[in-house]
Order: C-alpha cells, then sequence, then structure tokens
C-alpha cells in the first residue's frame, strides 16, 4: 500500500495522456476501425485522439437514401464537435459497414439531441438493430432525463461461417417521429478476449459463452480509483469510479499502487483490463475490532428478466507476502468463489487475475449485489479486496437487449441458431430459474418466425385450458402434473375487453405490486366486485408455467386462508389472473419499508397463525400434499381486517406420493427463504414450506427483511442471525423496537422456539405446519394469559421484569408488558387448538 500523498498524486496524474508504448505495453492494433461522424462533414479528432471521419465518402460504408437529413448546431462549445452534428432519418434506414475480420466487434453509438428547427430530435422515438440483434426498441432520449451525450456499447457478432462480414446497423422511427445518431464505433476485438470459461450462480458447470450472443455493457467500474477514460484504456472504454454503488461507503477504503509494477502472467493479455485498473482496489476499513466479519458491498440495478456476464478484476496489492490474503466472493447472495488466494492463481503479488460469472435476473430481483468478505477457513487477517467490474447484458433467445423485441435479420438460419444456443446457456445455468427459463424460451422458439419489420411480441403462444378438468390425466405441461381430481371449473374465464375496462385501460395510478410475473392492478368488475388483476410482463422471462400452474392449483382449492382465484383471461396471448381483492397487501409492508400503522404483537401472531392455517390445509387438507415453494412476506396477502391468506402459487408442486419421501425437481423459490436442504440435494417435501415459514417467523418478529446486504455479514441473513440470538436465549435483543416492553416472555419464549425447530438444517427434524400452528396459537394464548393475569394484579409494578415497562397507551390494548408466566400456570382451552381436529382450517 501506498501512503495517503500517493494516492492524491496518482489521482492528480491520471488526467495526463497515457502511452502504453512507453510503459512497455503494446497498443492493440485493430483490424477493423470504423470511428464514423453521422451528418458530419469534416473529420472530427475526439479528445482521447481518435479521428471520426464523415459517414459518406468510404466505400466500405454504405449508407441506404430513405429520407436523409443532416442537422447541425455549432452553438453549444460545451460539446464536442462529434455531438454537434447528427443524422436525421424519417423513415428505417440502415448503415451498412463492410469488415475485414469476422467475429466479435465492439459498437459504441453516440447520441445526442441538436437543436433543431425542423426535427424536435429531443422528443425523437425510434428502434435500433444491428444484424438482427435489437439493441433499442422505443427509445427516446427525453426519458432519460439527461443532458450530456449518451454512449450505448455493445459486442456483436459480424461474419460467421464466411471469409468476411457485414455489420447492418438499421434505425427505424417510430410512426410521425424521426430517428437519429450522432456517432458510430466498429472496432474488432482482440482474439480471445470473451472466450473463457464463465461459472453460473447458483453454481453450476462451466461453459464459453457463444460468440453469437450480443452483449450491452451495463456497467464498468474502477473500484477505490478514479474514472478512466478511452485514451487510459488500449480498447478505448470508460471506466467509472465505484464510489456511487458502494452500500455502505464506511466499509471500505481505497488502496492503491504504481500501475508499472502491475504483471500480467504469462497468457492473459494486457487488453483485459488496463494496468490503471489492477493498480487500484477497495480493501475492508479498519472496524477497530478483534475479529472483523463484514463485507464490503456494491449494488447495481439492472433491467429484470435478462442474464448478465460479470467479470471481477483482481490485483493483490496490499499484501506483503504470497498466501497472505484469502476471502470470499458473493454475488445476490450466493457464494461465488470461497476461499480466493489470488497469489495461488498468479504465483506472484501486484499480477493480474480475473474471473468470469453469470447470472440470471429472472426471480423478481432487478440489482445485482456484488460482496466481498473474509473466509471462514482462513488463518490469515481478515481482509477481501476487489480492483475491477464489468457487467454486461446478454442477448435474450429473441435475439433482443430490450425486452421481447424481435429485429429483422438477414440471416434466419443465424438467428435460429442462436436461439438454440441461448437455450442451452439458460439450461446450464440451472438452480433458482433454469428449469423455468428452458419452458418459457421453447415457446419463444415456437412463435419467433422471421418478419420483415420490428414487432413487439405481446406474449407467448400456447394452447388455451379445457374449460374443465376431468378423471381423464389432463397434461398441463411437460414437466407438470396430471390432474386425476374429479370434474371442477377452472374459474370464470374473462374476455380482454372486460379486464381492460375493470382496470380502466390498465391505468399505471392502479397499479397495487410489481412482481416476476408482472403488474398487479385494482379493478372493478361490472358487478361492482372489487379485484386484483395480475398481468403477465411480455418482457419477463417467466410466466407460462406459472400461469398455469396457478389456474391449475387453486381451482382445486377453497379455504378461508388462501387467497380465491376468481378468474383469467387467455385472449389475444395475454396471461392474466383474476383474485378476490386484499384490502391490507402483502405482510411485508406492515413489517417495514411503508408508514403502516405497527401491528402489535397480538395482530402479528394472528397473521401467522392465519398463514399456518393456509399452508396446514394445502400439506393435508387437499385431496393430494400441495408444497407451495415460495413462503415469503409478500405472498401473505391480508385483507381489511387484516386476516392472512397465502397467494401466489405459481411454483407450487404436487407433494411426494406415499409411497415415496420427497420430490425430485430444480430448485426454485426466493432468496433468503430457500431450504437448505431442497437446494441442496434438489429434494422437495412439505417441510422445505415449514424452513420458509420460519424465515417469516424472523421477519415478523424483528420487522426486516430476509436478506439485507448492507448489514454487517453475520447480520445479512435474518435466519442465522436470529438463530445467534435464540440459541443464546436473547432472542428479545434483536425485536422489533416498537415491540419492546409489549411482548409476554412466555410468549416470546414459545415463538422462538416454533421459530427455531423451523429453521432446523434438516427436514426430518423440522415439525409439521399442524405443529407449528399448534405452538402459535399457544404463544397466543400465553400472550392473551399474561394480559389478563396484568388485568387481575390491577399493578403498575410487576416483579421479575428484565427491564423497565413503558406505559401502556390506549392504542394498544391488545399489548402488554413483558412479565414472567410459567406455562404450567396456563390453563388450555379446548377451543384454542380445534383446528388440529378439523385440518381443512376455520
Amino acid at each position: 500500500m501506498v501512503s495517503l500523498e500517493g494516492v492524491f498524486l496518482f489521482s492528480a496524474s491520471i488526467v495526463c495522456f497515457l502511452s502504453f508504448s512507453s510503459m512497455g505495453f503494446a497498443s492493440f492494433t485493430p483490424i477493423d476501425c470504423f470511428l464514423i461522424s453521422c451528418g458530419g462533414s469534416k473529420s472530427i479528432q475526439v479528445e482521447d485522439g481518435r479521428v471520426f471521419e464523415p459517414d459518406f465518402g468510404d466505400s466500405d460504408v454504405g449508407l441506404s437514401t430513405n429520407s436523409l437529413i443532416t442537422v447541425s448546431n455549432n452553438e453549444n462549445g460545451l460539446l464536442s464537435e462529434l455531438h454537434n452534428s447528427a443524422r436525421a432519418f424519417t423513415k428505417s434506414s440502415a448503415y451498412t459497414i463492410s469488415t475485414k475480420q469476422i467475429g466479435r466487434h465492439w459498437l459504441r453509438l453516440h447520441f445526442y439531441p441538436v437543436k433543431n428547427n425542423q426535427h424536435n430530435l429531443k422528443s425523437a422515438v425510434f428502434s435500433v438493430v444491428a444484424n438482427g440483434v435489437t439493441l433499442l426498441h422505443e427509445f427516446s432520449f427525453s426519458r432519460l432525463g439527461k443532458r450530456e451525450p449518451l454512449l450505448k456499447e455493445y459486442i456483436v457478432e459480424i461474419g460467421g461461417s464466411s471469409s468476411s462480414g457485414n455489420l447492418v446497423l438499421t434505425l427505424s422511427p417510430a410512426r410521425g417521429s424521426v430517428a437519429f445518431i450522432n456517432g458510430i464505433e466498429v472496432v474488432s476485438m482482440p482474439e480471445g478476449q470473451f472466450d473463457f470459461s464463465v461459472v453460473p450462480i447458483p453454481m453450476g458447470p462451466g461453459f464459453v459463452i457463444p460468440s453469437s450472443v450480443a452483449l450491452e455493457t451495463a456497467y464498468r467500474v474502477n473500484m477505490g480509483g478514479p474514472r478512466l477514460t478511452p485514451r487510459n484504456d488500449t480498447l478505448w472504454r470508460m471506466w467509472n469510479s465505484d464510489h456511487t454503488f458502494l452500500v455502505n461507503p464506511g466499509s471500505a477504503r481505497n488502496v492503491t499502487k504504481d500501475p508499472k509494477s502491475v504483471k500480467y502472467p504469462a497468457g492473459e493479455s494486457v487488453d483485459i483490463a488496463p494496468n490503471w485498473v489492477y493498480a487500484t482496489a477497495q480493501e475492508m476499513a479498519d472496524a477497530k475490532v478483534v475479529d472483523q466479519k463484514f463485507n464490503i458491498t456494491w449494488a447495481f440495478q439492472v433491467e429484470h428478466g435478462f442474464t448478465y456476464f460479470i467479470r471481477m478484476h483482481f490485483c493483490d496489492i496490499v499484501s506483503a507476502s504470497l498466501n497472505n490474503l484469502i476471502f470470499d466472493v458473493y454475488i445476490n447472495n450466493q457464494t461465488a468463489v470461497e476461499s480466493l488466494d489470488i497469489s495461488t492463481k498468479t504465483m506472484a503479488l501486484s499480477a493480474a487475475y480475473f474471473v468470469d460469472f453469470v447470472v440470471n435476473m429472472s426471480t423478481g430481483s432487478d440489482k445485482i449485489f456484488v460482496q466481498v468478505g473474509p473466509s471462514n477457513l482462513r488463518t490469515t487477517p481478515a481482509n477481501a479486496i476487489l480492483n475491477g467490474l464489468e457487467i454486461m447484458k446478454m442477448s435474450n433467445p429473441s435475439n433482443s437487449l430490450d425486452g421481447e423485441f424481435v429485429g429483422y435479420s438477414s440471416n434466419s438460419k443465424r438467428s435460429d441458431t442462436k436461439r438454440h444456443v441461448m437455450l442451452a446457456i439458460f439450461a446450464t445455468l440451472g438452480g433458482l430459474a433454469g428449469l423455468l427459463l428452458i419452458a418459457a424460451s421453447c415457446f419463444l422458439c415456437s412463435v419467433c418466425f422471421r418478419k420483415p419489420k420490428m414487432v413487439k411480441q405481446k406474449s407467448l403462444s400456447w394452447l388455451s385450458f379445457p374449460n374443465h378438468i376431468g378423471i381423464s390425466e389432463t397434461k398441463i405441461s411437460a414437466g407438470s402434473f396430471a390432474s386425476t381430481t374429479p370434474s371442477r371449473t377452472l374459474g370464470r374465464i374473462f374476455a380482454f375487453s372486460e379486464i381492460r375496462e375493470a382496470t380502466k385501460d390498465f391505468d399505471e395510478s392502479l397499479v397495487i405490486g410489481v412482481g416476476g410475473f408482472g403488474k398487479v392492478y385494482r379493478g372493478v368488475l361490472e358487478n361492482g366486485v372489487m379485484v386484483a388483476v395480475k398481468r403477465g410482463n411480455s418482457k419477463s422471462q417467466q410466466g407460462l408455467v406459472e400461469f398455469r400452474t396457478e389456474i391449475e392449483m387453486l381451482s382445486k382449492l377453497r379455504h378461508r386462508h388462501l387467497v380465491s382465484l376468481i378468474g383469467y383471461c387467455e385472449e389475444l396471448n395475454e396471461m392474466i389472473l383474476v383474485y378476490e381483492f386484499m384490502a391490507g397487501g402483502p405482510l411485508r409492508k406492515h413489517l417495514y419499508g411503508s408508514d403502516f400503522p405497527h401491528l402489535s404483537w397480538k395482530q402479528r401472531l394472528e397473521i401467522c397463525i392465519g398463514a399456518a392455517k393456509g399452508l396446514h390445509y394445502l400439506h393435508t387438507g387437499a385431496a393430494e400434499c400441495i408444497i407451495h415453494r415460495d413462503v415469503k412476506t409478500t405472498n401473505i396477502l391480508l385483507d381489511e381486517n387484516l386476516t392472512a391468506k397465502v397467494a401466489d402459487f405459481g411454483l407450487s408442486k404436487f407433494g411426494p406420493a406415499l409411497d415415496q419421501t420427497h420430490v425430485s425437481t430444480a430448485v426454485k423459490g426466493s432468496f433468503g427463504y430457500l431450504d437448505p436442504e431442497y437446494y441442496r440435494r434438489q429434494q422437495l417435501t412439505e417441510k422445505s414450506d415449514v424452513y420458509s415459514f420460519g424465515v417469516v417467523l424472523m421477519e415478523v418478529l424483528c420487522a426486516r427483511s430476509a436478506i439485507n446486504p448492507s448489514l454487517p455479514r453475520e447480520q445479512v441473513n435474518i435466519a442465522e442471525w436470529a438463530m445467534h440470538w435464540q440459541k443464546k436465549g436473547q432472542l428479545e435483543q434483536i425485536i422489533d423496537p416498537y415491540l419492546v416492553g409489549k411482548v409476554s416472555i412466555d410468549s416470546l419464549r414459545k415463538y422462538g422456539e416454533t421459530a427455531e425447530k423451523c429453521l432446523a438444517e434438516y427436514g426430518c427434524e423440522r415439525p409439521s405446519m399442524g405443529d407449528v400452528l399448534w405452538n402459535l396459537e399457544y404463544a397466543l394464548h400465553l400472550q392473551a394469559a399474561a394480559r389478563q393475569s396484568l388485568e387481575d394484579e390491577n399493578s403498575n409494578a410487576i416483579p421479575d421484569i428484565p427491564y423497565s415497562i413503558p406505559r401502556v397507551e390506549s392504542g394498544d390494548a391488545d399489548e402488554i408488558d413483558i412479565v414472567s408466566h410459567g406455562e404450567s400456570d396456563v390453563t388450555t382451552s379446548s377451543g384454542v387448538f380445534s383446528q388440529l381436529m378439523n385440518p381443512k382450517g376455520r
């Protein structure tokens, strides 16, 4: 490490022009290097020294003559000359660029709405397609809310089977609008830049991303260092500072070293990342404790429904000797690398090293969390570093980087091949979303025909449901289930016009929730009944399997503590589900993250009891055991009376037959709630729901999320953190501050014991939902008995109080101060546990 003065010297020197050749590094000389000024009339030299030529006069650059318009404005001196001119089109037009090298190329597009009296480029709406890959669909600069020029960077394949190829870049304005572009860069990439094995997260077998898959740069970050411009990079890339992405800046400190000391091991190209990236890093800050146990966390907003390529750059610039830095790497709370020792990979200090991953974002989250932290297996001082990070969006099976939109391809065979390759990638990913992605992708392939112009795929094509399910085994879909229950209606079939009327044409002001499947709207049917309308999102990678499963499952279920399905709509390839309206919304909003009134302890217990009744019915009361598989606080909804109902059966599965112990299936669920045994063995039982419900119990008690990466490492996972205090007998230390002084110690003890049993490592050690229900009703009875005892004593001083009692306000009539009562003092009532005598619930 260098001194603080060295950091300032490094930051100041970064603005100077870097000559790679003077440092002993040969600058990359691409075979293809097209730098095009669109609409410009002369050569333009940009800040980094490169020269952009006009888009006419080059035999290798062709431009269709569809309404060519040159737009320029030299009044804004703050902009580079490249952004003071643009080429605009009123009709679909294309640049055709003939390249010498086949394979992957950088494609960079420059956009800035030049002021013009004739055309308002800021409000222009248009789409961009490159060799059949949709880069932008109905893009508009006005939606960005930014004033500076926009640079979009992609990696696309040119050629393939021939010795040379063309890049066809098509710009298509929306009806009544124009399309425009200021600059284009097409640069061949060094050989082998992305031909490395990537590791799926969750962990699975590695594979190499085929060149036919297009990528879009989402983030490129220089950890611990300043912003790097194209003049500092042999491939003319931009590297931004990481400070805006740090979740807790106090957890990290930046370190730096002389870039000249960075070594590139044999076989590693200097073009992978500049030595300026490897010469800086973020390392764990000194928390001034004996054993530091926390992670450095970065959060990156991404677009839901895509798979992302992640490259992490490491260089040990902080150690004095080899094998002295060992740490863990996490992506989205999943272990990516365990006990990483960089020096065992490079056999040297200050040597460049990188690892590639892919992570699928189809499970509902729209953020990628990257973390580094000390390994539990280390024998070295606690420390962890990260030098650089690249995150790239991968094109989906529809050849798109902007949702499910398909562009015209001059080579349909290539497009079909790409779709099949993407299916193979998604199959390799495995884990939580693999099976779902395979099913969705298969249907996409069946409907992705060639189209002469860009079209939006509304939804996946599939066969309609029969109105009734009979005794005959009706196969719902491959890998799904067969119904052998007596004939029963699947619910009302709504016309799409009815749904539009009920939701006022899907008015955004009526949106009451958003999930992986799509948006949920509040609606009113023609008979005045209020409903919740869940509409499948055409951009989502999930949908069809859940849609069918939800309808099939809920057609068999009716219970006070399960959300009722009223009907569905499949018209015009829509996937719409109509449920009873739950005015209280999801349980999570009543616990944290909103301004809802605090729930009392009695209310929380009653809600947990209601949810337990619903799950107990699924496991034992239905014709067949049903495993919910996605129990969490957002899937427990409340009505206007705070009655709890379990919702969202899209991932549900029928339980094992009588002669089986489990169902073997791919892992699905939500981070933080997954049964660890199910995750390890891919063997599903109803005890997996019990584990997830144990996490819910702790959320209810502590009023915090199941996973919170911004907290110290030992607190990130609520199940681990709560069990730490439960086993110490001090669970009251972490409960919701609102509940402090208002919970019977006996009720809390019984509640904690119940949650601890639910969260047992192995399913055979967990209770059934019936036992969980019994214990929760007992905890409620203990709370009521303690309150009654307090009223009987009619005293303001209660002996054996562990800490001071706040005054009970009139609004807390069902809450009491913590008191100590033995369980033997409580007389049970025969009515308290009636649920066990009637498994179908009350």
